[in-house]
This record gives structure tokens, C-alpha cells and sequence, in this order.
């Protein structure tokens, strides 16, 4: 029986030329079966390929794309998302299927049940997981103990990506990554500032090392990340909340105009820049299908 307070989980989805796994990613996404309210919000960070095409051609109300003019990495894709979403809750998800959509049912439930608000899916090794590369692991476990030592923590997983985080408490973040070290930050910021997620163990196979993005220099930057946010005074690390913004970027003709009276169906185009939260500015040409916002 659930107890919580009533959620809305927004699902945020980062992709760069992920052609040949995007429209499987968000089907996979939108085809599970929430105890909760849901919204995918896609940013199309300035991909090259068919991406943008496929995406738009998905008819689904729940249904939220914003394109980047150009590439601007994973953490601003983020950052923007967190801007855009309308829910009580985010939650990051990769469109490169490494990930199971299955799992976000699984991670949402201990808010839904009223035990806690931070939730972190955790990859566990020998526990449905499948990792192409041991140096990738052992990296992984590295800044994990690393994390635990600077911040007298007690994390299995680091740098998952299914991170369940209150839209409110994200928002009072000063998120400075643009890139892949934007997972080291956030963890480091909650963990500096005094939170400790609930862990719900997850199915992970990752992509092939040859891809490019998992290198040893994104170790050495993430443990730049740590020390940095170690040594920040925690009350630098947030805005003060009366300054946090509650409701999603507006519809209004300065950031996302629209078509008066847009039904539901095929998303249509607007365009808008990224103002105001505790989030970084971008501009880029968003979709939207039906908003479906908290009011």
C-alpha cells in the first residue's frame, strides 16, 4: 500500500547522435507501467544524424523534446532538462539502452511507499549487470571509495545514472559540469550537503569501450570534481531556496512560444532559451506534445 505524497516523476533523457537507439529507448521508456504520473523530457544535444527526425515522429502526450543548437555535453543537456521538467521528481536515463527502462518502476516505489525522497539505482557486480571493459569498473569502484573517504559516505555506485532526486532540491544546486563529471557533482553536492540516497539494486550492460567516453582522464577529472565540492562550504553549494524556481521554464513568447491551441499528437516546433532556477542558460529549438504540467 502506498503512503507517500503524490509523484510525478520527470524522466530526463540526454542524446547525441543515438540514432540507431533512440526510438527503441524512449519506446522502452514510455512503454512501462507507472504506479505514478509520468513525463519524458528528450534533449537532443545538438545531434548530426537522424535523431532529431526519429524523436519527433514519437505521438506521445507524455512526450517533452528540446534541441540543442549544438553540442553542449551531457551535464548541460541535464541542466536544461531540469529546467524544463514539471514534475515532483527527476530522474536522468541514457538513451544508449545500457540501462533497463524496467528498473525506474523498481526505483520510484520507496518514495511511493513514504521512506525516503533520494534514491539511487545501484549497478552491482554479478547482479544482472555486464560491464565490457574491467578498467571501467575498476574505475568506477575507485571513485566510489574515493566518494565515500572525502564525504564519510557508504555509496555502491557512484556514477549510475538513475538518480532519483526531488525537482526542488536539484534545482538549489550550483551545477557547474557540462559534461560526463555532472553525475560526480551532483553526488558530491548531495552528499556534502548532508543527503544519503536510499540504494534499490539495478540491471546495467554497458556499451562497448571503443565507443570513446569511458577513459581514464574522466577519472582524474571526477576526482578533481570531489575535491573541489569537498573543500566548497555548503552553503555555497546551493541557492537560497526563495530564489529557486517552482514551476517549469513558462510557455511565454521570450522562452517557449507556441501555437495557440496545440493539440495533442506528432510534437511542434517552438524555440526558447533556458532563463532563471539554479540551472545554467542554453538556447535550443524545443517540441512539445501535450504538457500535461503540475499546475
Amino acid at each position: 500500500m502506498l503512503s507517500g505524497p503524490p509523484v510525478k516523476l520527470s524522466i530526463l533523457m540526454w542524446a547525441h547522435n543515438k540514432e540507431h537507439t533512440i526510438v527503441q529507448a524512449v519506446g522502452e521508456v514510455l512503454g512501462q507501467q507507472y504506479p505514478c504520473g509520468i513525463e519524458l523530457i528528450v534533449v537532443d544535444d545538438g545531434s548530426t544524424d537522424a535523431t532529431p527526425a526519429l524523436v519527433n515522429l514519437i505521438d506521445d502526450p507524455r512526450l517533452i523534446v528540446h534541441r540543442h543548437h549544438e553540442n553542449r555535453g551531457r551535464g548541460a543537456a541535464l541542466t536544461t532538462g531540469i529546467a524544463l521538467a514539471s514534475g515532483t521528481h527527476i530522474l536522468p536515463f541514457d538513451a544508449d539502452l545500457e540501462y533497463s527502462a524496467e528498473d525506474i518502476v523498481k526505483i520510484v516505489e520507496p518514495v511511493l511507499k513514504g521512506r525516503c525522497e533520494l534514491v539511487y539505482g545501484t549497478r552491482l557486480s554479478g547482479y544482472n549487470s555486464v560491464y565490457q571493459s574491467y578498467r571501467h569498473a575498476l574505475g568506477n569502484r575507485m571513485l566510489t571509495g574515493a566518494v565515500n573517504v572525502l564525504f564519510n559516505s557508504c555509496l555502491s555506485d557512484l556514477l549510475t545514472c538513475l538518480k532519483l532526486i526531488p525537482l526542488g532540491m536539484a534545482r538549489q544546486f550550483k551545477l557547474r559540469e557540462t559534461g560526463f563529471g555532472l553525475d560526480a557533482e551532483l553526488t558530491a553536492i548531495l552528499l556534502r550537503t548532508g543527503e544519503r540516497p536510499f540504494e534499490v539494486p539495478i540491471s546495467y550492460y554497458s556499451s562497448a569501450y571503443s565507443h570513446g567516453r569511458k577513459q581514464w582522464r574522466e577519472t582524474v577529472s571526477c576526482l578533481r570534481i570531489l575535491w573541489r565540492v569537498r573543500l566548497t562550504r555548503a552553503t555555497r553549494l546551493k541557492v537560497p531556496v526563495s530564489q529557486v524556481r517552482i514551476d517549469p521554464l513558462p510557455a511565454d513568447t521570450d522562452a517557449f512560444p507556441e501555437v495557440a491551441g496545440q493539440s495533442a499528437g506528432p510534437a511542434s516546433s517552438v524555440a526558447g532559451d533556458q532563463r532563471g532556477g539554479a540551472t545554467a542558460g542554453a538556447s535550443g529549438d524545443g517540441q512539445r506534445g501535450q504538457h500535461g504540467l503540475i499546475p
